[in-house]
């Protein structure tokens, strides 16, 4: 299929989009104009009179950073000024989009929502319920809150995350760069922009690079990474300039090349899977022997106790662990069903062992199968079952 069959195709089956915009898609260095942000609403409520949209925002910091005394640095000035920024940032959408007759919802997530499986599936009912009222769920990171989450482009990860959530067809990405380039446009005059690959072809992670400037904590790096967190769920992903004017009516044109536009392979993971691999962070690591990598990798087996060389990391019952391979290579990850402790007992054991090592037997299985997604099969039928 040619570039623009393929575009095609994704906007054909595209009714339910998040579109994603980056700080320094609304401000400038200093976080003072925000005059594009009413354009881009129009172009948004133009864009909802046939397709179901969530927003995903950045701002609050830029927002608050110009109405805020002090010394402008540390994370603790930060977090104030997304705590004054918020309400200027959602006040600006809400009067945007009111023109447009269009109701807005302030959502506020940490990666602990996310993270905690009841949580994420009280966000996950509460956005669909503002989808089917016509409301524009407005989705930030709660900055005033979060702390490690402020450290990486943590709102192109959050709108991988909330695509997921809302079981999107589409997610845009909007920057402040035309797309993805073969190398860096502004120090090589041969770099071209690429109009369609997949999201996981290796070849794209080189020509990702961190941001540069601005007011934004991501780069092409944490945009690509977001892609690729799409496409597990089967999502698709355009990453394109948010400073065009008429960016939006430019991509869902099949007629017209703008952007870039990564696709999803024909196999996802399912809605839980994908939550283990993608969402929830490893609280430990299981080193595998060469027989258990095979079985787990390879067989679509679960992980039992005889196949572990050692453990690190304190983990909990029902924690996310990786698991790692003779070679020291992440091949998997999975939900424990024993604590740190006694998985450290449990190791290279049988499981009629069990009981004697660790005082009780819960289960055969240190990972069972369905708890557990194989990272390097992504793409195989063999590492997806039904939640």
């Amino acid at each position: 299929m040619s570039d623009a069959d393929v575009k095609a195709a994704l906007l054909a089956r595209a009714r339910r989009i998040v579109v994603k915009i980056g700080s320094n898609v609304l401000t400038d260095a200093d976080g003072g104009s925000a005059r594009r942000l009413p354009a881009l609403v129009r172009e948004l409520a133009v864009l909802g009179r046939t397709h179901e949209i969530v927003v995903v925002t950045s701002g609050a910091v830029a927002a608050g950073r110009s109405r805020l005394a002090g010394a402008r640095r540390g994370l603790e000035w930060r977090q104030a000024a997304a705590a004054v920024g918020q309400p200027t940032l959602m006040a600006r959408y809400e009067r945007a989009f009111a023109r447009h007759g269009r109701v807005v919802a302030q959502v506020l997530l940490t990666h602990a929502d996310l993270a905690d499986r009841r949580r994420y599936l009280n966000a996950r009912h509460t956005l669909r319920a503002l989808l089917g009222a016509r409301v524009v769920p407005i989705v930030n990171e709660n900055d005033t809150v979060a702390v490690e989450e402020l450290q990486f482009g943590d709102n192109d990860n959050l709108s991988a995350m909330t695509a997921t959530l809302v079981d999107a067809d589409l997610l845009v990405i909007l920057t402040d760069v035309p797309g993805l380039f073969t190398a860096d446009p502004q120090r090589d005059r041969n770099a071209r922009r690429i109009g369609v690959a997949a999201a996981d072809a290796p070849e794209l992670t080189a020509m990702a690079g961190p941001a540069r400037r601005g007011v934004g904590t991501g780069g092409m790096a944490t945009k690509l990474a977001a892609a690729r967190k799409a496409a597990a769920a089967g999502i698709g992903t355009v990453i394109a300039s948010g400073r065009q004017r008429g960016v939006l009516a430019a991509l869902f044109d099949p007629a017209r090349d703008a952007g870039t536009w990564l696709t999803a392979p024909a196999d996802r993971l399912t809605r839980r899977k994908h939550w283990i691999a993608h969402v929830l962070k490893p609280a430990g690591t299981l080193h595998l022997d060469a027989g258990a990598e095979r079985a787990v990798v390879s067989g679509g087996r679960s992980l039992l106790p005889s196949g572990v060389r050692r453990t690190e990391g304190e983990f909990a019952v029902g924690d996310c662990v990786r698991l790692v391979g003779p070679d020291g290579r992440e091949v998997a990850r999975g939900l424990v069903s024993y604590s740190a402790a006694e998985t450290a007992k449990l190791a290279g054991a049988h499981t009629r062992d069990i009981e004697r090592l660790v005082g009780y037997k819960g289960s055969d299985e240190l990972i069972h199968r369905d708890d557990l997604v194989v990272l390097d099969q992504e793409r195989s039928s063999r590492a997806r079952s039904e939640s």
